[in-house]
């Protein structure tokens, strides 16, 4: 059963089709996030670990190591398995730090440009067989079910060119779709999708294989059984591999590929769209390998039963061709394509960022002047191209003279080499660049005089003659190459990290990788002071579109502003511009330019810690934590809420003056929110509180009291005090910042003012009515005399003269009577209750109120009953019209009238004064009673006046109400009204 080169070309340029255009719909939003971002989707990526070689060469690795073939699923999922802990750290990591590839990846770690070309240069060797196998596997078996007959494996002239055009046709589709929807710098939904498809499709049509072995070939589970038991060989050829040291081996080989292979890494940390999906992967992914593992031994033994005349790496497509089964047979065909598709597009995509970063742009010093985005996406694009070009190039050289096994192991113990430096990321941080560049160089030298070179030369040993002896080498020894490379390289990393040092550079990354950022989260200090300043240092390397273009994407990210000033915001701005470009340009070019254009201020200073980054990462991650760490999490969140909600207004300040903390009366009282001081320079703290605070900060003085400060116009007295926070760690003497206490003294200043003030009048009272005293003397004479001028003289000149010194006498005697009895109320003595007519009262104290000229004039009208008596005391009522008629005054226009007048009902009488002022606002209304409560300037009102009115107003059984306004249409006008019980 075959088919024709027509039909099968076009079912796979079909195919190929069908995957760009999952990927298109997909780029161009036609599928809902919801499914892109599933976590399921994101698990079916993950699939392009199971290539063409697990599709088709696991069964050849069934049939050579019986169960040990099992290593390739049980090495890989018990990685995925404890991927909380042997994955999650990378890929935090990755995320953090944006980065991209392995090799980015140890850079970061090892603080090494060359370990990261390095890395580059042995993975890009290991990668080159499994590109390699991929290609093979698709042309032979296009070729398997193309031909009318399989008499033997050799391939004719006819043949193989036919198949070098097929296989170059193909890299050439996968190297366009990857350069498509693969070369940007953002995440590639698309191909996320569309690899995601890809391994449904094949775990269907693997699955689909092995259900056709069980139930058509043995007719169901127990048929299988009963030919197992017939066939007791296939039993045994499943055990005894497994005495074989090089079955133990597989498991090691294997465990490595999860996290070591390029397109793994790709998929499972850069194309991430999840950030919390480990635990998801840890159970899923194994799940998906279980499937994928189930149905490789049915279909060996099917393979087996049918007399299948082909390799047994291809019995995954052989199975349905000789049971007769076409579609069955298209299905697994288009299964084991797809397992390559995926793999290629993925490896050629991670290696060519890789190249990119750590080969191409080091050696061209390229300018970044011009576009920078378009040359880097067309230099990773020409670099995809390469990548499949060289993977050809390796299939012709080879010629198919190599299994899909021994390939698969040249390329999994190629990356097995960097499983000693990997693993020191997250676990060892004694491990160094010195020793992760000789170990990686040692082993991967092993492996290629071992392995690759010998496969590449058809070499199968290396004569010693000085030593007498043959060195084997090549494929038939993987095992023990395997061993000893990878000891080897272990030993030369452990030994070298012990016995030599770390710079300070990779001690701080390996803190990092080892505990995350918050065990070294130093407060460092920038040059810079703005982030418009961020725009003008990067034009300088990247071009003044580049700048604007990568500081305003940093400044989306994290919600910042161009006109942020904040050390710690532009310290988050530095670190995220940094991740970003390690992104596009890889982790060491990115570290290099940022350190050239924007680095730390150098100081003398230690640094301290950055407390505004570990509450914010703390803030992020408190969800996750458990057990102990969660325990003082919630003692630091209580000590937080009480610094937040003290009462006192509170902050503190790092050594270089940066505001770590701003509590919640700190901000009432200074009408600055934290939200927008936290972080901020003290420099930068506007008037007037920068400039009282930084002066006391700068001092030696640990208090400071009653220091006014002007805000909204009108004065406020402030006493400060000081703690300074030492460090355990330094030297006695220095100290890590401070914390200052901001204590609002302004009711108590304003007292004490308007209880001198209080003081003063009543000492102006009693020396008024001291004044008054002694005045009545002179006026009494001066009123003699004028008696006696006009008896003693007959003129009507003098007469009139005489009468007129009289008057004037007379009313400054009144006037002086009422000073003295104005000046005696209130003294603590008895109080009187006498018959009193309430207009009296309200005259004189109009004539009073009158005598103060330097103050606006208004016209008092009296219209209060002139016959209507009550009980109490007159002079103490004199007061309650002072007071009232004062307040009047003040608050009207000049020229304005307060009118005073009566209602008198059956018991009782209600006086009310009016006003046409602009009113009390309604805000205050409930405290206008309040003691030492006043509107007017210091030293204009003691704020006892209408306390002193209410408390005269109900010691005479009355009560006083407040209407304002009166008018309401205008706004304007008070009126109080006193009712008071008639006599």
């Amino acid at each position: 059963m075959t088919f024709s080169i027509a039909e099968i070309s076009l079912l796979c340029v079909g195919y190929l089709l069908l995957i760009f255009g999952i990927a298109w719909i997909t780029e161009n939003g036609w599928i809902p996030d919801r499914v892109i971002r599933h976590p399921l989707t994101y698990i079916l990526s993950l699939g392009i670990f199971a290539s063409a070689w697990s599709f088709y060469g696991v069964v050849d690795l069934a049939y050579q190591y019986g169960y040990g073939a099992l290593a390739y699923y049980l090495g890989t999922g018990a990685l995925f398995l404890f991927a909380p802990v042997a994955i999650r750290p990378l890929a935090d990591l990755a995320r953090r730090y944006q980065i991209h590839s392995l090799a980015d990846l140890l850079v970061f770690r090892y603080h090494s440009n060359l370990l990261g070309a390095l890395a580059t240069l042995c993975m890009l060797l290991g990668v080159l067989p499994l590109l390699a196998l991929q290609i093979q596997a698709v042309s032979d078996t296009l070729r398997i079910i193309t031909v009318d007959s399989l008499p033997s494996w050799g391939l004719s002239e006819t043949g193989v060119t036919l198949k070098q055009v097929l296989a170059f046709m193909y890299c050439a589709l996968l190297a366009t779709f990857t350069s498509m929807f693969g070369s940007n710098r953002e995440q590639h939904r698309g191909m996320i999708t569309a690899m995601a498809f890809e391994s449904l499709l094949k775990v269907c049509a693997i699955s689909a294989v092995g259900l056709f072995a069980v139930f058509n070939v043995f007719d169901g589970i127990a048929g299988l059984d009963q030919w197992l038991v017939d066939h007791p060989e296939n039993i045994a050829l499943l055990h005894n591999p497994m005495k074989d040291s090089a079955s133990s081996t597989l498991m090691l080989v294997f465990f490595a590929t999860a996290v070591a292979m390029p397109h793994i890494f790709h998929m499972s940390v850069v194309e991430n769209p999840m950030k919390h999906s480990t635990q998801t992967v840890s159970w899923a992914f194994p799940l998906f390998l279980l499937l994928m593992a189930l149905p490789v031994f049915p279909i060996l033994w099917a393979g087996f039963e049918l007399g299948v005349p082909l390799p047994a790496q291809y019995f995954t497509l052989g199975v349905p061709i000789f049971g007769e089964a076409p579609a069955l047979t298209l299905i697994a065909f288009i299964g084991g394509l797809s397992a390559a598709t995926g793999a290629m597009v993925v490896i050629a995509l991670a290696m060519a960022t890789m190249l990119l970063n750590h080969w191409l742009l080091p050696l061209l010093q390229m300018s970044y002047q011009t576009d920078i985005y378009a040359r880097l996406m067309w230099l990773r694009r020409v670099l995809i191209c390469i990548m499949f070009l060289s993977g050809f190039g390796l299939f012709l050289w080879f010629d198919s003279n190599f299994s899909l096994a021994q390939l698969a192991l040249m390329a999994f113990i190629a990356t097995l080499q960097f499983l000693p430096c990997i693993s020191a990321v997250a676990y060892w941080p004694k491990g160094n660049r010195l020793g992760a560049i000789c170990g990686l160089t040692l082993g991967a030298s092993i492996w290629m005089f071992g392995l690759f070179i010998p496969s590449l030369l058809d070499i199968s040993a290396y004569p010693l003659p000085s030593l007498g002896v043959t060195l084997p080498v090549g494929i038939n020894y993987w095992s023990e190459i395997t061993l000893i490379s990878l000891g080897s390289n272990t030993l030369v990393f452990a030994v070298l990290s012990i016995f030599t040092g770390q710079g300070e550079d990779e001690r701080f990354s390996a803190d990092i990788c080892a505990d995350d950022e918050l065990s070294q989260p130093l407060r460092l200090s920038l040059e810079l002071r703005s982030a418009r300043e961020f725009r003008a240092r990067l034009a300088e390397v990247l071009g003044p579109q580049s700048a604007r273009d990568e500081v305003t994407r940093a400044l989306t990210q994290l919600e910042l502003t161009i006109d942020e000033r904040r050390p710690y915001a532009l310290r988050r701005l530095r670190d995220q511009i940094e991740a970003n470009l390690s992104g596009l340009m890889g982790i060491g070019i990115a570290n290099d330019i940022l350190d050239r254009c924007i680095p730390y201020a150098v100081s003398e200073q230690r640094h301290t810690a950055d407390i505004n980054l570990m509450e914010n990462r703390l803030g992020q991650l408190q969800s996750h934590l458990t057990g102990m760490a969660a325990e003082l999490n919630k003692l630091r969140l209580y000590h937080r809420q009480t610094l937040q909600l003290l009462p006192m207004s509170a902050l503190s300040l790092g050594q270089d003056g940066e505001i770590m903390m701003w509590n919640d009366a700190m901000s009432r009282l200074t009408g600055i929110d934290a939200q927008a001081v936290t972080g901020s320079s003290l420099e930068d703290l506007a008037d007037p509180w920068g400039s009282l605070i930084r002066s006391f900060a700068h001092s030696e003085d640990n208090h400071r009291y009653k220091q006014s400060v002007e805000i909204n116009h009108r004065t406020h007295w402030i006493s400060l005090h000081k703690a300074l926070l030492e460090q355990t760690e330094v030297e006695d003497g220095l100290f890590d910042g401070q914390v200052i206490l901001l204590e609002d003294v302004t009711e108590t200043q304003l007292l004490e003012q308007e209880l001198v003030h209080s003081e003063r009048l009543a000492s102006v009272g009693r020396l008024a009515a001291g004044v008054a005293h002694e005045i009545g003397n002179p006026i009494t004479g001066i009123a003699c005399l004028a008696q006696n001028l006009h008896y003693d003289s007959p003129e009507p000149e003098v007469h009139a003269t005489a009468d007129q010194i009289l008057s004037q006498t007379e009313r400054v005697s009144r006037i002086v009577h009422s000073l003295v009895s104005f000046s005696h109320s209130g003294g603590g003595e008895e109080r009187l209750v006498e018959p009193m007519n309430i207009h009296t009262c309200a005259q004189e104290a109009i004539a009073l109120i009158s005598l103060q000229k330097d103050k606006q004039q208004v016209v008092f009208t009296n219209h209060i009953e002139p016959d209507i008596s009550l009980l109490g005391d007159s002079q103490r009522m004199i007061q309650v019209f002072v007071n009232l008629l004062s307040n009047a005054r003040d608050a009207s226009p000049e020229g304005a009238e307060v009118c005073l007048w009566s209602d008198e009902g059956e018991d009782h009488v209600v006086v009310s004064v009016e006003d046409e002022g602009s009113g009390i606002p309604p805000e205050l209304m409930d405290r206008i009673m309040e003691p030492f409560f006043t509107t007017k300037e210091p030293g204009q009102g003691t704020g006892l006046g209408l306390a002193m009115v209410y408390s005269i107003v109900e010691d005479h059984k009355g009560n006083l109400t407040v209407t304002s306004p009166v008018d309401t249409e205008s706004g304007r006008g008070t009126r109080f009204d006193i009712r008071l019980p008639l006599a």
